[in-house]
């Protein structure tokens, strides 16, 4: 079933095909016996999936689209900077075969150009011509993620017709550009031009390209990036020859073309796209390869230098611990604490590539707060890579903000920032692995400086107990004597979901917490209780099962009102009955409140 990309590319394919103009390339005799309509457009993202339109998989020779993997390897080889004292990156104005050097360096102007491509076969590595052809022809291959051949026909025929490229290999002899045989050097270059690729071939050595010298398919890491970004460059420039500034303009895509009719184009970190169609124009192009490429840039938004709407902000959502309360359970002073100090705090969720833009803004918002932020959180988890640049940002960010006497915390589980650890120093920025952990620190901050007193207690007496406080003395009495206390030890279960109804549960000390396992094994806290909390209320009176677990966070001890006992109280005790259910149901209200606050926002904010 076709997608609405591949719907637009065949419709692009269907205009172009019309397209007759320009003539094969006579002057090497195979490259003129060829199919002169043949056509076909591919497509391939960076993760591998390629689209496909018309001859994709006709075999051809890739010819000079075979200049940037061999500038590529001979930069592997040696570094930029030996390779640079032999070529320059400068666009030529000139045509791709011109026997000519800059007169000021006296070097090729470009490796994009005949001259300097034989430059940098020469530079490959290796002891023969066999062995570096070799390498050229496997270097190629991981490009592609397949074997590729050689074509003996093509190479023959080049090979009696390159007497211009002999004659360029001789002038940069002269100049002591290439040590050794020149014609040695000269028919290295035809070979590499000799080998057979299709469009889908060209497809994905586009996208490894694109995807910073990894192939997509494969994941073989073909070459460096730092490397990827000078033969991108160069492409960019002085890929299309002498029509490169007007690509630039009309495309704006690094790109490549051969005089065997394909074009291969790159978008950074997006795709790579080859076409194949070998009428070319003035300057050696595919006629129909610009054209195809044109339209593909204008209809699907890719030319580099387009800012996208998504670009205006890596910052998704913004908000304080007063819109999502954390899930840890407060006492009702803490509660109103935090809803009077809870606009100190701010969450910054973050989305897409954190790249210089994107961190520049979020980092220029965030450190350009009002005064008087107490803390601060940065929830990365929407965020698909993050720079070099962006890190060091936000390391900045979280030192000023430090001075200011603001605590940063980082919702970080991939550890993107670098961070693969939480540190206990505040300043230093903790990092959670959840937002709700993040947002319960938040509030611990604000409690801390704002709330001085009627803090949760580490423990209660039962007769302390909230959930009592109702009761007349008679009636707590009357209570306690019903009740039994059991100790649990860290991370051991009090009850399971599937349980049924075994009492309701007085926090007496320590902390438990709620939580839900989901069908890939990973647990959920629903809500944390701590000392002068219970819980177990619901299923107690509904009679009902757990539909949830519930287990120690630290050593806890609790008083449980069992089952059999709460039934007993119907017709001994009636009075206490209806006042514990009068004061569980104010409780249980008070939590759905908070739960509920906590849930909608932190669902409307994802």
């Amino acid at each position: 079933m076709g997608t609405v990309v591949d719907t637009l590319i065949r419709s692009i394919f269907d205009r172009t095909v019309q397209n007759r103009n320009g003539s094969v390339a006579d002057y090497i005799p195979e490259l003129a016996v060829v199919p002169p309509d043949s056509f076909g457009i591919c497509v391939a993202t960076v993760d591998g999936h390629v689209y496909e339109a018309g001859d994709t998989r006709l075999p051809f020779t890739i010819q000079s689209i075979s200049k940037p993997f061999t500038y590529a390897l001979a930069l592997a080889d040696h570094g930029a900077d030996v390779v640079a004292a032999k070529i320059d990156v400068e666009p030529s104005g000139e045509a791709f075969n011109e026997i000519s050097l800059d007169p000021l360096t006296e070097r090729p102007r470009n490796p994009m150009i005949n001259a300097g491509a034989i430059t940098a076969a020469a530079l490959v590595a290796g002891p023969d011509v066999d062995t570096r052809f070799e390498r050229i022809r496997r270097t190629y291959s991981r490009y592609a993620g397949r074997a590729l051949t050689f074509n003996d026909f093509v190479y023959a025929s080049e090979s009696r017709t390159g007497h211009r490229n002999r004659a360029i290999g001789h002038m940069l002899r002269s100049f002591d550009i290439i040590a050794g045989d020149p014609d040695e050097a000269v028919d290295l270059y035809i070979r590499q031009c000799s080998i057979d690729v299709t469009c889908r071939d060209l497809s994905l050595m586009a996208a490894t390209m694109a995807n910073n010298g990894v192939n997509p398919l494969t994941q073989d890491k073909v070459l460096a990036p730092d490397l990827v970004e000078r033969v991108l460059s160069v492409m960019s420039t002085c890929g299309m020859y002498d029509g490169a500034g007007k690509w630039l303009y009309e495309v704006g895509l690094p790109a490549k073309s051969g005089v065997g009719g394909g074009v291969i184009a790159v978008l950074p970190g997006q795709i790579g796209i080859a076409i194949y169609s070998p009428r070319l124009d003035s300057h050696g192009n595919s006629v129909r390869g610009v054209e195809a490429c044109r339209a593909l840039s204008k209809e699907l938004e890719l030319h580099f230098l387009h800012v996208t709407r998504e670009a205006r902000s890596a910052i998704r959502a913004r908000y304080s611990v007063t819109d999502t309360p954390s899930r840890m359970r407060r006492t009702p002073t803490e509660r109103a604490t935090l809803d009077d100090v809870g606009t100190r705090s701010r969450i910054y969720e973050l989305h897409g590539d954190l790249l210089f833009a994107g961190a520049e803004t979020a980092v220029r918002e965030i450190g350009g707060s009002e005064e008087g932020l107490d803390a601060v959180v940065i929830d990365v988890r929407r965020v698909d890579e993050v720079s070099r640049i962006a890190c060091r940002m936000i390391e900045a960010l979280r030192a000023d903000l430090a001075e200011r006497g603001c605590a940063i915390a980082f919702v970080d589980p991939a550890g993107l920032l670098g961070n693969t650890r939480s540190d206990l120093s505040a300043s230093a920025g903790r990092v959670y692995a959840d937002l709700d952990g993040a947002v319960q620190w938040c509030e611990d901050i604000l409690l801390d400086r704002h709330c001085g007193n009627a803090r949760q207690t580490p423990s209660v007496a039962v007769t302390e107990h909230p959930v009592l406080s109702s009761l007349s003395p008679r009636q707590l009495e009357q209570f306690n004597e019903n009740l039994e206390t059991r100790n649990y030890g860290r991370g051991e279960y009090i009850v399971r979901r599937g349980d049924s109804a075994c009492g309701l549960f007085l926090v007496l000390s320590g902390q438990v917490s709620s939580t839900v396992t989901d069908q890939s094994g990973a647990v959920h806290r629903i809500v944390t209780l701590s000392a002068g909390m219970s819980f177990g209320e619901v299923t107690l009176i509904l009679g009902s099962h757990f539909l949830n677990d519930v287990r120690a966070h630290t050593p806890v001890t609790v008083a449980v009102l069992t089952a059999d006992r709460y039934a007993e109280m119907t017709s001994a005790e009636p009075e206490l009955k209806l006042a514990l259910l009068e004061r569980l149901a104010s409780g249980a209200y008070e939590q759905l409140d908070v739960m509920l606050r906590s849930l909608l926002q932190q669902g409307a904010g994802r």
